[in-house]
């Protein structure tokens, strides 16, 4: 098997100033070695994708991050509320069923997988605690980010001190829902009905999942919460998408990485 090339990567994550002193990128599908539909820096374990182009664009991301390849944790997805606290390295793609990390040590860079889904990234003000959670409406709803709050607070930070970023994911222009899944956010959310406009279909609605996440952060005692308001779906040259993948007919998809780490390191 033909290795994948090793040659510096050139990756331009995108940030933001409200999260300081971390280390952070929402890292976006370029810059990697992947091919076909997983080009380029796919950073999913559970695509199809080779080990070797997995390994290399992992690499090139904790490269990024000023971490070791190992150092790089991510868990497995399963759009809920748990909270891993990473405090030492563990296998790629042998991370617990969970959906969010945090962690104080600087050694470690956490990360969470997305291709339409909120990442979400956290930090206190001096950046020695930081969190990532997968956001999907399912996770959103069971409350994985008022979780990952509660985590990092058991780990020293204070309420006040936290700010969160939502990254990259579908848009509300882009993501059209049907009434099931509008009664089952309303239903148990009933402040969440604002972040539904009218579809463009009827009997159907347009969902603000970015700002419904804005929304339950600052609900939750975070001052300093905001969304980057960049769409996933209509973003094809920098995002991988499942709702667009799935207007295509299907097939395989990447996935984009979002990561952070404390603003300080070890040695």
């Amino acid at each position: 098997m033909t290795s994948p090339p090793t040659a510096p990567s050139s990756l331009a994550p995108l940030t933001s100033p409200l999260l300081g002193q971390a280390r952070h990128g929402f890292f976006t599908r370029e810059g990697g070695v992947s091919t076909g539909p997983y080009a380029s820096l796919n950073c999913s374990t559970r695509s199809g994708d080779t080990a070797d182009n997995l390994a290399e664009n992992r690499a090139r991301v904790a490269r990024h991050m000023g971490v070791q390849a190992e150092c790089l944790l991510g868990v497995t997805q399963v759009h809920g509320p748990t909270v891993i606290t990473a405090t030492a390295p563990w296998a790629a793609g042998r991370g617990a069923q969970a959906d969010a990390l945090v962690t104080s040590n600087p050694d470690l860079a956490i990360s969470v997988i997305t291709a339409d889904c909120a990442p979400v990234l956290f930090s206190n003000e001096q950046g020695t605690v930081v969190g990532a959670a997968h956001a999907g409406w399912r996770g959103a709803l069971s409350g994985v980010l008022e979780t990952t709050i509660e985590a990092m607070l058991a780990l020293g930070a204070t309420r006040d001190s936290l700010s969160a970023v939502v990254g990259p994911c579908i848009a509300q222009e882009s993501y059209e829902t049907a009434e099931d899944m509008h009664t089952a956010i309303t239903s148990a959310d009933r402040q969440a009905a604002q972040f539904f406009a009218s579809g463009k279909r009827a009997g159907h609605y347009q969902f603000d999942l970015a700002g419904w996440c804005v929304f339950r952060l600052q609900r939750a005692g975070i001052k300093h919460a905001a969304a980057l308001g960049v769409d996933t779906l209509t973003d094809e040259t920098r995002f991988f998408s499942h709702r667009r993948r799935t207007l295509a007919g299907g097939g395989q998809i990447g996935h984009q990485i979002s990561v952070i780490a404390t603003g300080t390191r070890n040695g």
